[in-house]
């Protein structure tokens, strides 16, 4: 939320700086995300007087002025505006100034061969209103020379976090209120010029829908001139982030950033009959203020006369019957929603507005009177007029709340020895009602009131969350035992070795759009959200791999060249039974270049599906997985290219990993350019570690030295060299450590259909060195295991 200081000040007394009220502001809780300085942006703009005006030699358009600036000789300016000429004052913009609609730096220079030193300005180009037919004109008595952000009284933007649960705070009012209970000044009496009206109003109002729309007040307004807004109310919504429209519009845009309550004007003309807040019918649209056509249903409460909808009940007006600069008569509507409705109506439809915001988490009910009181005051003033009688439909709730509070509870839960007057005057000045007995009354705004700890919590916040502090929890003597479980262990080590490893970590969403989810689903039953956050969110993710291929578009797109990304998190089905189903998963994906052009290496080299194989087993390595016994299938997915992916298996069934390069298909599916290595480990696969102590065994190498034997054997192209390896390793697993394929060849000398595959043999006596025999005995095993598996030693 934002407002100016000088709307902060308009509701508070104070002489507090700018950085002591943004100070307190934290210390109570509001967070201040940034104070903006309007002079800042006005820097080397000032008041000017246009002393002649002189058509331009070589532009029918233009115009060469005589500037006087205060200071020294009078400059010369090219300008284009129609309303520029002799006489007036405007707002000249001196080279090296920048301005603030376009960011375009200001210099000397010379416009059809006549020299400009600077430029001036409209409104539109230094953001205080959307007028650009001509320059600023500035009343006589405007001191030529002074900066123009200082005549204007520029006043510094504070723009503040509001919590969900503070809608009171949603307008500068409440802020005010918050900074005087907290000792920031002194909250202004603000009087509310009521009044009785002139005559009936000749619309009926009521509500037909109670639980969505419990209250309607409105009235008519006759004779109103619907103009521009006064320059004071401009300045202020422009400060808030409003882009002034009219009179009437910026009425109720100020209402609701003054005083967080939202409203709406209707032009009298285009309505029809009793104005009503009813159900909507199935079917019925409405072509709203954002130029879009909704269709409601049912569910959806809404304001319409007899020719249909007009408003989406606390979201949205509609096209059809907003004000213009024809509008004379208007009806003022400021009505109470219900906010669980309105929360379900805005996500339904998709809609996101300032009124929303504030309906959603709950306006204040009490404000109703006083609410359409004071939106009538600024129409009056500003729009002239004569308003009829009130018209009151339904009532808003009304139950006070009443909280039994102890003082004492505020150093027991907040942590803070606050005296009981300073309690009290505290909870007063916040406008809470308390009896002598510490019977607490909420007001009515405050709906996040709802036991004694929420009176604690307002206590401390006001005395300053500062104050509290900081206390170390007990702990038993000794060391301290681990709180981490295995499955969180596990994953703390694999974030460490993906890190060590130059991958980098993402945290991605675990929702995904059905279409993204249902291409990895892999015939599960997907979890659907019935409320998404919106449609791109609506399924949980089955599988890892879709958010990082969008991280991997999203960073492509922004010209990376190399991404190494892994995340850790959780995959998301649903059972037959209907019971959710919820694994945890480590994905890994590799796209753009594995090594960058250089002198030496020539040119930049890509990822293959053997980098993916590599970083799954190096992965499942660390996370306990017998990597050794791994056996190395097919049938990724068909997400994944058939030619260039596989699985890593323990047994035929238990897949604890798949890797390889992407599908076509599924880059087309993501926009992704390709080629793209991802890997997959399923980390709910992974068998645990039975009986495992807590210490490691001391390490004890090997007192005699290992002998290594080569061996080359003929086996069929088609027979993955692990089913080779993993033969060849079980033929002695006393005496063989290792072995591994140092070369593979197949042409001159091969049969047809055949390949040779070249093995490493590391041997390790114990303790005693081996015999001649006891190596021919071994490698007559090998040959023997071999040959099992087809395998014939090559000569």
């Amino acid at each position: 939320m934002k407002f100016s200081l000088e709307w902060l000040k308009y509701f508070l007394e104070t002489d507090a700086s700018v950085a002591q009220i943004a100070a307190a502001l934290n210390r109570i809780g509001h967070e201040v995300d940034e104070i903006e300085d309007p002079a800042e942006k006005l820097a080397g703009f000032r008041i000017a007087h246009v002393l002649t005006a002189a058509k331009h030699p070589d532009a029918d358009k233009l115009q060469v002025l005589s500037v006087d600036t205060g200071e020294g000789e009078p400059l010369q300016v090219v300008c284009g505006a129609p309303n520029a000429r002799a006489g007036m004052k405007g707002v000249l913009g001196l080279p090296g100034a920048v301005v603030p609609a376009n960011g375009m730096e200001l210099r000397k220079s010379a416009i059809r061969g006549v020299e400009s030193n600077g430029m001036m300005c409209s409104v539109r180009e230094l953001e205080l209103g959307e007028e650009h037919d001509g320059i600023i004109e500035l009343p006589g008595d405007a001191p030529v020379g002074q900066g123009f952000a200082e005549y204007q009284g520029a006043s510094p933007v504070f723009d503040v976090a509001i919590t969900p649960n503070r809608p009171d705070c949603m307008g500068v009012y409440g802020i005010a209120r918050d900074l005087a209970a907290a000792g920031v000044g002194q909250l202004k009496d603000f009087a509310v010029r009521q009044t009785d009206g002139e005559g009936a109003c000749p619309v009926e109002i009521r509500t037909d829908d109670p639980d969505g729309c419990p209250a309607f007040h409105g009235r008519v307004i006759r004779g109103v001139t619907n103009g521009t807004s006064p320059e004071w109310m401009q300045r202020r919504l422009i400060a808030a982030g409003q882009r002034p429209i009219s009179a009437l519009v910026d009425a109720t845009n100020y209402l609701m950033l003054a005083f967080g309550r939202p409203a709406h004007v209707y032009d009298l003309a285009k309505l029809s009959g009793p104005v009503v807040a009813r159900r909507a019918k199935d079917g019925e649209t409405i072509e709203a203020l954002n130029e879009k056509t909704y269709t409601l249903d049912d569910t959806i409460t809404v304001i319409a006369d007899d020719n249909g909808v007009h408003d989406i009940g606390g979201i949205m007006g509609g096209e059809h019957s907003g004000a213009t600069e024809a509008t004379t008569d208007v009806l003022l509507e400021i009505a109470y929603f219900d906010p669980a409705r309105i929360g379900v109506t805005g996500r339904k439809l998709g809609i996101a507005t300032d009124a929303r915001t504030r309906f959603e988490r709950g306006v204040d009910p009490a404000f109703l009177e006083d609410g359409l009181a004071i939106l009538t005051d600024l129409i009056v003033r500003t729009c002239g007029g004569t308003p009829t009688e009130a018209v009151r439909a339904g009532s808003a709730p009304d139950g006070a709340k009443v909280i039994a509070f102890d003082p004492a509870l505020t150093q027991r839960l907040g942590g803070v020895d606050v005296d009981e007057a300073e309690q009290r005057r505290i909870l007063e000045a916040l406008d809470f009602k308390v009896g002598p007995d510490w019977q607490v009354t909420c007001p009515p705004r405050r709906h996040d009131i709802e036991g004694p700890a929420d009176l604690v919590e307002e206590v401390v916040r006001i005395h300053g969350l500062d104050a509290v502090e900081s206390v170390a929890l007990p702990r038993a003597e000794g060391v301290a035992r681990p709180t981490a479980t295995p499955q969180q262990a596990m994953e703390r080590r694999l974030r460490r070795a993906a890190a060590a490893g130059g991958l980098k970590e993402a945290i991605t969403w675990s929702f995904l759009p059905v279409p993204e989810a249902e291409h990895f689903a892999d015939g599960h039953q997907l979890w659907v959200l019935d409320n998404p956050i919106s449609e791109d969110m609506k399924a949980m993710r089955p599988s890892l791999l879709p958010g990082l291929l969008s991280a991997t578009k999203r960073n492509m797109d922004r010209g990376a060249d190399s991404l190494r990304l892994f995340e850790i998190g959780r995959r998301y089905f649903r059972r037959s039974d209907g019971a959710s189903d919820e694994k945890a998963a480590l994905g890994v994906l590799l796209a753009g270049e594995k090594t960058s052009r250089g002198w030496a290496s020539g040119k930049a080299s890509a990822f293959d599906a053997y980098d993916a194989k590599a970083a799954a087993e190096r992965l499942l390595a660390e996370a306990g997985a017998p990597v050794e016994k791994l056996m190395v299938m097919e049938d990724a997915g068909e997400q994944f290219h058939p030619g260039q992916s596989g699985t890593l298996r323990l047994g035929p069934k238990n897949v604890l990993a798949r890797f390889g390069a992407l599908h076509p298909r599924t880059l087309e599916a993501f926009d992704v350019d390709g080629p793209v290595m991802a890997a997959e480990i399923f980390l709910d696969a992974i068998p645990q570690k039975k009986g495992a102590s807590f210490a490691r065994s001391a390490y004890a190498p090997p007192a005699l030295q290992a002998i290594t034997r080569d061996f080359a054997f003929l086996v069929d192209a088609s027979l993955p060299a692990s089913d080779l390896l993993r033969a060849v390793k079980g033929a002695d697993k006393q005496a063989i450590v290792d072995a591994r394929v140092f070369d593979v060849f197949a042409g001159q000398g091969v049969a047809e259909g055949r390949k040779s595959v070249a093995l490493e043999v590391t041997l390790q006596p114990g303790e005693k060195t081996f015999t001649d025999e006891q190596i021919k005995a071994i490698s007559d095993a090998i040959v023997a295991a071999a040959a099992k598996q087809g395998a014939e030693l090559r000569g």
